[in-house]
């Protein structure tokens, strides 16, 4: 069966469009924990504890970096189009707070609202004191340094 040029052409142009189409497609992520709202809000301060929470809910995402008595649960979901940078579409921080008994103080949860977005400025990190060039830094050495087995003097002047 032989195809004609008209059918290829058609056929090219029907996988192209195909193939960018894909390219425009949204894709969704989602990163963290998963949580379940009924049993988020099952949590109340004053009857739970560690080990009613961890039960509920399971180990934290991370605990408090300078002090052990938060726990935090975090996730979050991005969107992106085909190679691009993924954005966060939403986010969810649950902090739990206990007191030093182990029994929950309180329940936070905060969202996107909290996210902060860093975007540096260039790729080069601002320094205290002389600007050199690159070859200042792979010549400067030269004469700075006495010779090998005089110990930094010279042979007139030997330390």
């Amino acid at each position: 069966m032989a195809v004609s040029f008209k059918q290829a052409a058609t056929l090219v142009a029907v996988s192209a469009m195909a193939l960018s189409s894909t390219a425009c497609t949204k894709v969704r992520g989602y990163q963290g924990y998963i949580a379940d709202t009924v049993l988020v809000d099952g949590i109340q301060p004053g009857i739970d504890n560690r080990a009613s929470v961890e039960k509920t809910l399971g180990r934290p995402t991370f605990g408090g970096q300078f002090d052990s008595s938060d726990w935090y649960y975090v996730s979050r979901q991005t969107r992106r189009y085909e190679f691009n940078r993924p954005k966060a579409s939403d986010a969810n921080v649950l902090r739990i707070r206990f007191d030093e008994a182990g029994n929950v103080i309180t329940v936070n949860k905060s969202g996107l609202e909290k996210v902060a977005s860093i975007d540096p400025v260039s790729d080069k990190t601002a320094t205290l004191g002389k600007k050199r060039g690159f070859f200042e830094d792979l010549f400067g050495n030269i004469g700075q340094v006495g010779s090998v087995g005089q110990g930094g003097g010279t042979a007139d002047n030997p330390e």
